[in-house]
């Protein structure tokens, strides 16, 4: 079904989603925070996805006004998004964020920032993707969580594309951590092979990264199956396997002693400083990503420590 689509901040990804919408004969209204003149003279993001003409259908704004549509998609950061509801008012029905984080001033996903925030329905977009592969309208299939499964059907209709296949969960909080914590692990991947321990060393770490996940999300409230899927497993195959993540990228850079620039948002690390300020939870990867990025422990000592837990059954 056809129609209205608000996306809320136009960074690579929301572009990319607003570019593949638009080309799928949706009306589109982006809202750029900055550039959206430059952008609408340039027809394409030139500072976030160079390269990608934007179709017709597709309005760049900067005026929160102009986004009336009865559903908007949320291409904001983890940590920026509770501030943006808090302060911005919005006239959506069902609001679909597509954060992949914990909020750290609070502890909450994505929905239940919407939720606190709004009466906008609340949904989750989430799933191994990178915005280049989507603007150039390459095969994706990604997770639509929604708590209503009538709700999340219609929803799975109204956003797939005949190249944007959406499978639909009720479990939003398994999706959201899912999303969340591939990134801590991508990290831990990247820091892997930046500092040279090999290939054989990043499967070993993504198997039992996605080991922590599971038992983290699953005592979080989350179904087990739902870390299996495209938000969990899929993800983290994705991320900890290319120099196009972000988080990986840090982790490259932090095992090498280098830096990012300071406009790259790293939501892993955030959330691996959330789950490593719970000390009740058995997390060693995401505890290890926290202490080595504040400076709490070097590399090699949290290697041996990894490397030097107990024995046992897998």
């Amino acid at each position: 079904m056809k129609g209205q689509i608000d996306i809320i901040g136009a960074g690579a990804f929301g572009t990319a989603l607003a570019i593949t919408y638009a080309a799928a004969g949706h009306q589109v209204t982006l809202l750029a925070r900055d550039d959206a003149a430059a952008m609408t003279r340039a027809g394409e993001n030139t500072r976030r996805l160079p390269g990608f003409a934007f179709p017709p259908g597709l309005r760049v704004t900067d005026d929160v006004t102009d986004l009336t549509a009865d559903l908007a998609l949320l291409a904001l950061p983890t940590q920026s998004l509770g501030a943006f509801l808090a302060t911005t008012p919005l006239g959506a029905q069902t609001l679909v964020s597509c954060a992949k984080g914990i909020d750290r001033a609070t502890g909450l996903g994505p929905s239940a920032l919407i939720a606190r925030h709004t009466t906008a329905r609340a949904a989750q977009l989430t799933g191994p993707s990178f915005a280049v592969d989507i603007a150039a309208g390459l095969p994706t299939a990604l997770t639509l969580a929604c708590a209503d499964d009538g709700a999340g059907a219609a929803l799975q209709d109204r956003l797939s594309t005949p190249l944007l296949r959406l499978y639909r969960t009720t479990d939003v909080i398994g999706a959201e951590l899912g999303g969340a914590l591939k990134n801590v692990v991508a990290i831990a991947a990247g820091v892997v092979i930046g500092a040279g321990y090999g290939e054989s060393a990043r499967a070993a770490l993504m198997t039992r990264g996605l080991a922590e996940m599971t038992r983290l999300a699953v005592t979080l409230g989350a179904e087990q199956a739902t870390l299996r899927g495209l938000s969990g497993l899929g993800d983290l195959i994705l991320t900890c396997n290319s120099e196009k993540s972000r988080n990986f990228r840090y982790g490259l850079a932090l095992a090498r002693g280098q830096g990012l620039a300071a406009d790259i948002t790293v939501e892993g690390l955030h959330t691996a400083r959330e789950i490593a300020a719970r000390p009740a939870l058995d997390t060693p990867i995401a505890d290890a990503v926290a202490a080595l990025a504040d400076g709490r422990a070097d590399l090699a000592a949290l290697a041996d420590m990894l490397l030097n837990r107990p024995l046992k059954p897998e």
